[in-house]
């Protein structure tokens, strides 16, 4: 085997490399990530055994990753995964990648569940469920919850069935192919729903171009372009919630830094809902919108 440089020297050389051609802040993560993914460890294995050699061909698939990664690549892509709710989530190019933004989202209906009505199923839809982030966190943590997880993309759905199998919650999610924008799909609930979430796309089209290099070239514009005002998908949830949301029922968004007064007068515009509540993300930002079936 041919023996090459220690894992505490590549990685010094590494960080640099990132710094020097643009990756900013999170050089040192990066690097050791990026390597951890290639030896299949930890960066606690990094740290400890920062002496070790390593071959010639992990190193050379390093620098290939690392490339990717200064050319704008996500971390997440490179690597395949992303924790979410401290839930592991395997991540393609094929979907968006799960932020903590929408950790508020899903704690706000789990907090909210604790009210819901007994031992009784509690039945969720999920509207572009992308990576099923959403869908596979409300099924683990919501132990009597049956969820609907719904999205256009056939192959967003492939890696949401992936999580729902690596999460263990297989038999808590259904998986439905969708266009929303043509009609909600059928749930086998006569009552209807007892929560409808999504985290829509919701950045104006002419918007796009002018996100950072690692969103606007790597993340799939299907799942941004929520239109020309940014508002498309959540006027047509909430104009067609109302047949498939339960009286009392929770219709819940996730919302742009600057979208969450228009998406409440959308749903104060029907006269269908009450207590509408708007939620801060951690950054003081309103994040979260969600209001009850009156």
């Amino acid at each position: 085997m041919v023996m090459g440089i220690t894992i505490d020297e590549l990685l010094k050389q590494s960080v640099k490399y990132l710094a020097n051609h643009g990756v900013e802040n999170s050089t040192v993560l990066d690097a050791q990530l990026i390597l951890g993914h290639i030896l299949k460890v930890d960066r606690l294995y990094l740290i400890v055994h920062k002496d070790e050699q390593l071959d010639a061909e992990a190193i050379e698939e390093y620098h290939n990753l690392l490339q990717l990664r200064v050319q704008g690549m996500p971390l997440q892509y490179i690597t395949g995964i992303q924790e979410f709710m401290s839930l592991p989530f395997d991540i393609t190019a094929d979907v968006l990648i799960p932020r903590g933004d929408t950790e508020i989202l899903v704690e706000h209906i789990i907090s909210k569940c604790k009210e819901c009505r007994g031992n009784d199923k509690i039945s969720i839809m999920d509207i572009g469920t992308g990576s099923g982030c959403i869908a596979v966190s409300l099924a683990y943590y919501i132990g009597n919850s049956r969820v609907y997880a719904v999205d256009v993309s056939e192959k967003a759905l492939d890696i949401a069935r992936k999580n729902a199998e690596l999460n263990k919650v297989m038999g808590k999610v259904s998986f439905i192919q969708k266009d929303i924008l043509t009609g909600f799909p059928k749930l086998p609930t006569e009552e209807g729903a007892d929560i409808i979430v999504s985290n829509p796309p919701y950045i104006k089209t002419d918007v796009i171009d002018t996100l950072q290099v690692e969103v606007k070239k790597y993340e799939p514009h299907l799942a941004l372009d929520g239109g020309l005002d940014g508002l498309v998908f959540y006027r047509t949830i909430i104009q067609q919630a109302d047949e498939h949301l339960r009286p009392g029922g929770l219709l819940a968004f996730e919302v742009g830094h600057d979208q969450s007064d228009q998406v409440v007068q959308l749903i104060e515009k029907t006269k269908m809902y009450k207590d509408i509540e708007v939620i801060k993300d951690l950054s003081g930002i309103n994040r979260v919108v969600a209001a009850t079936k009156a």
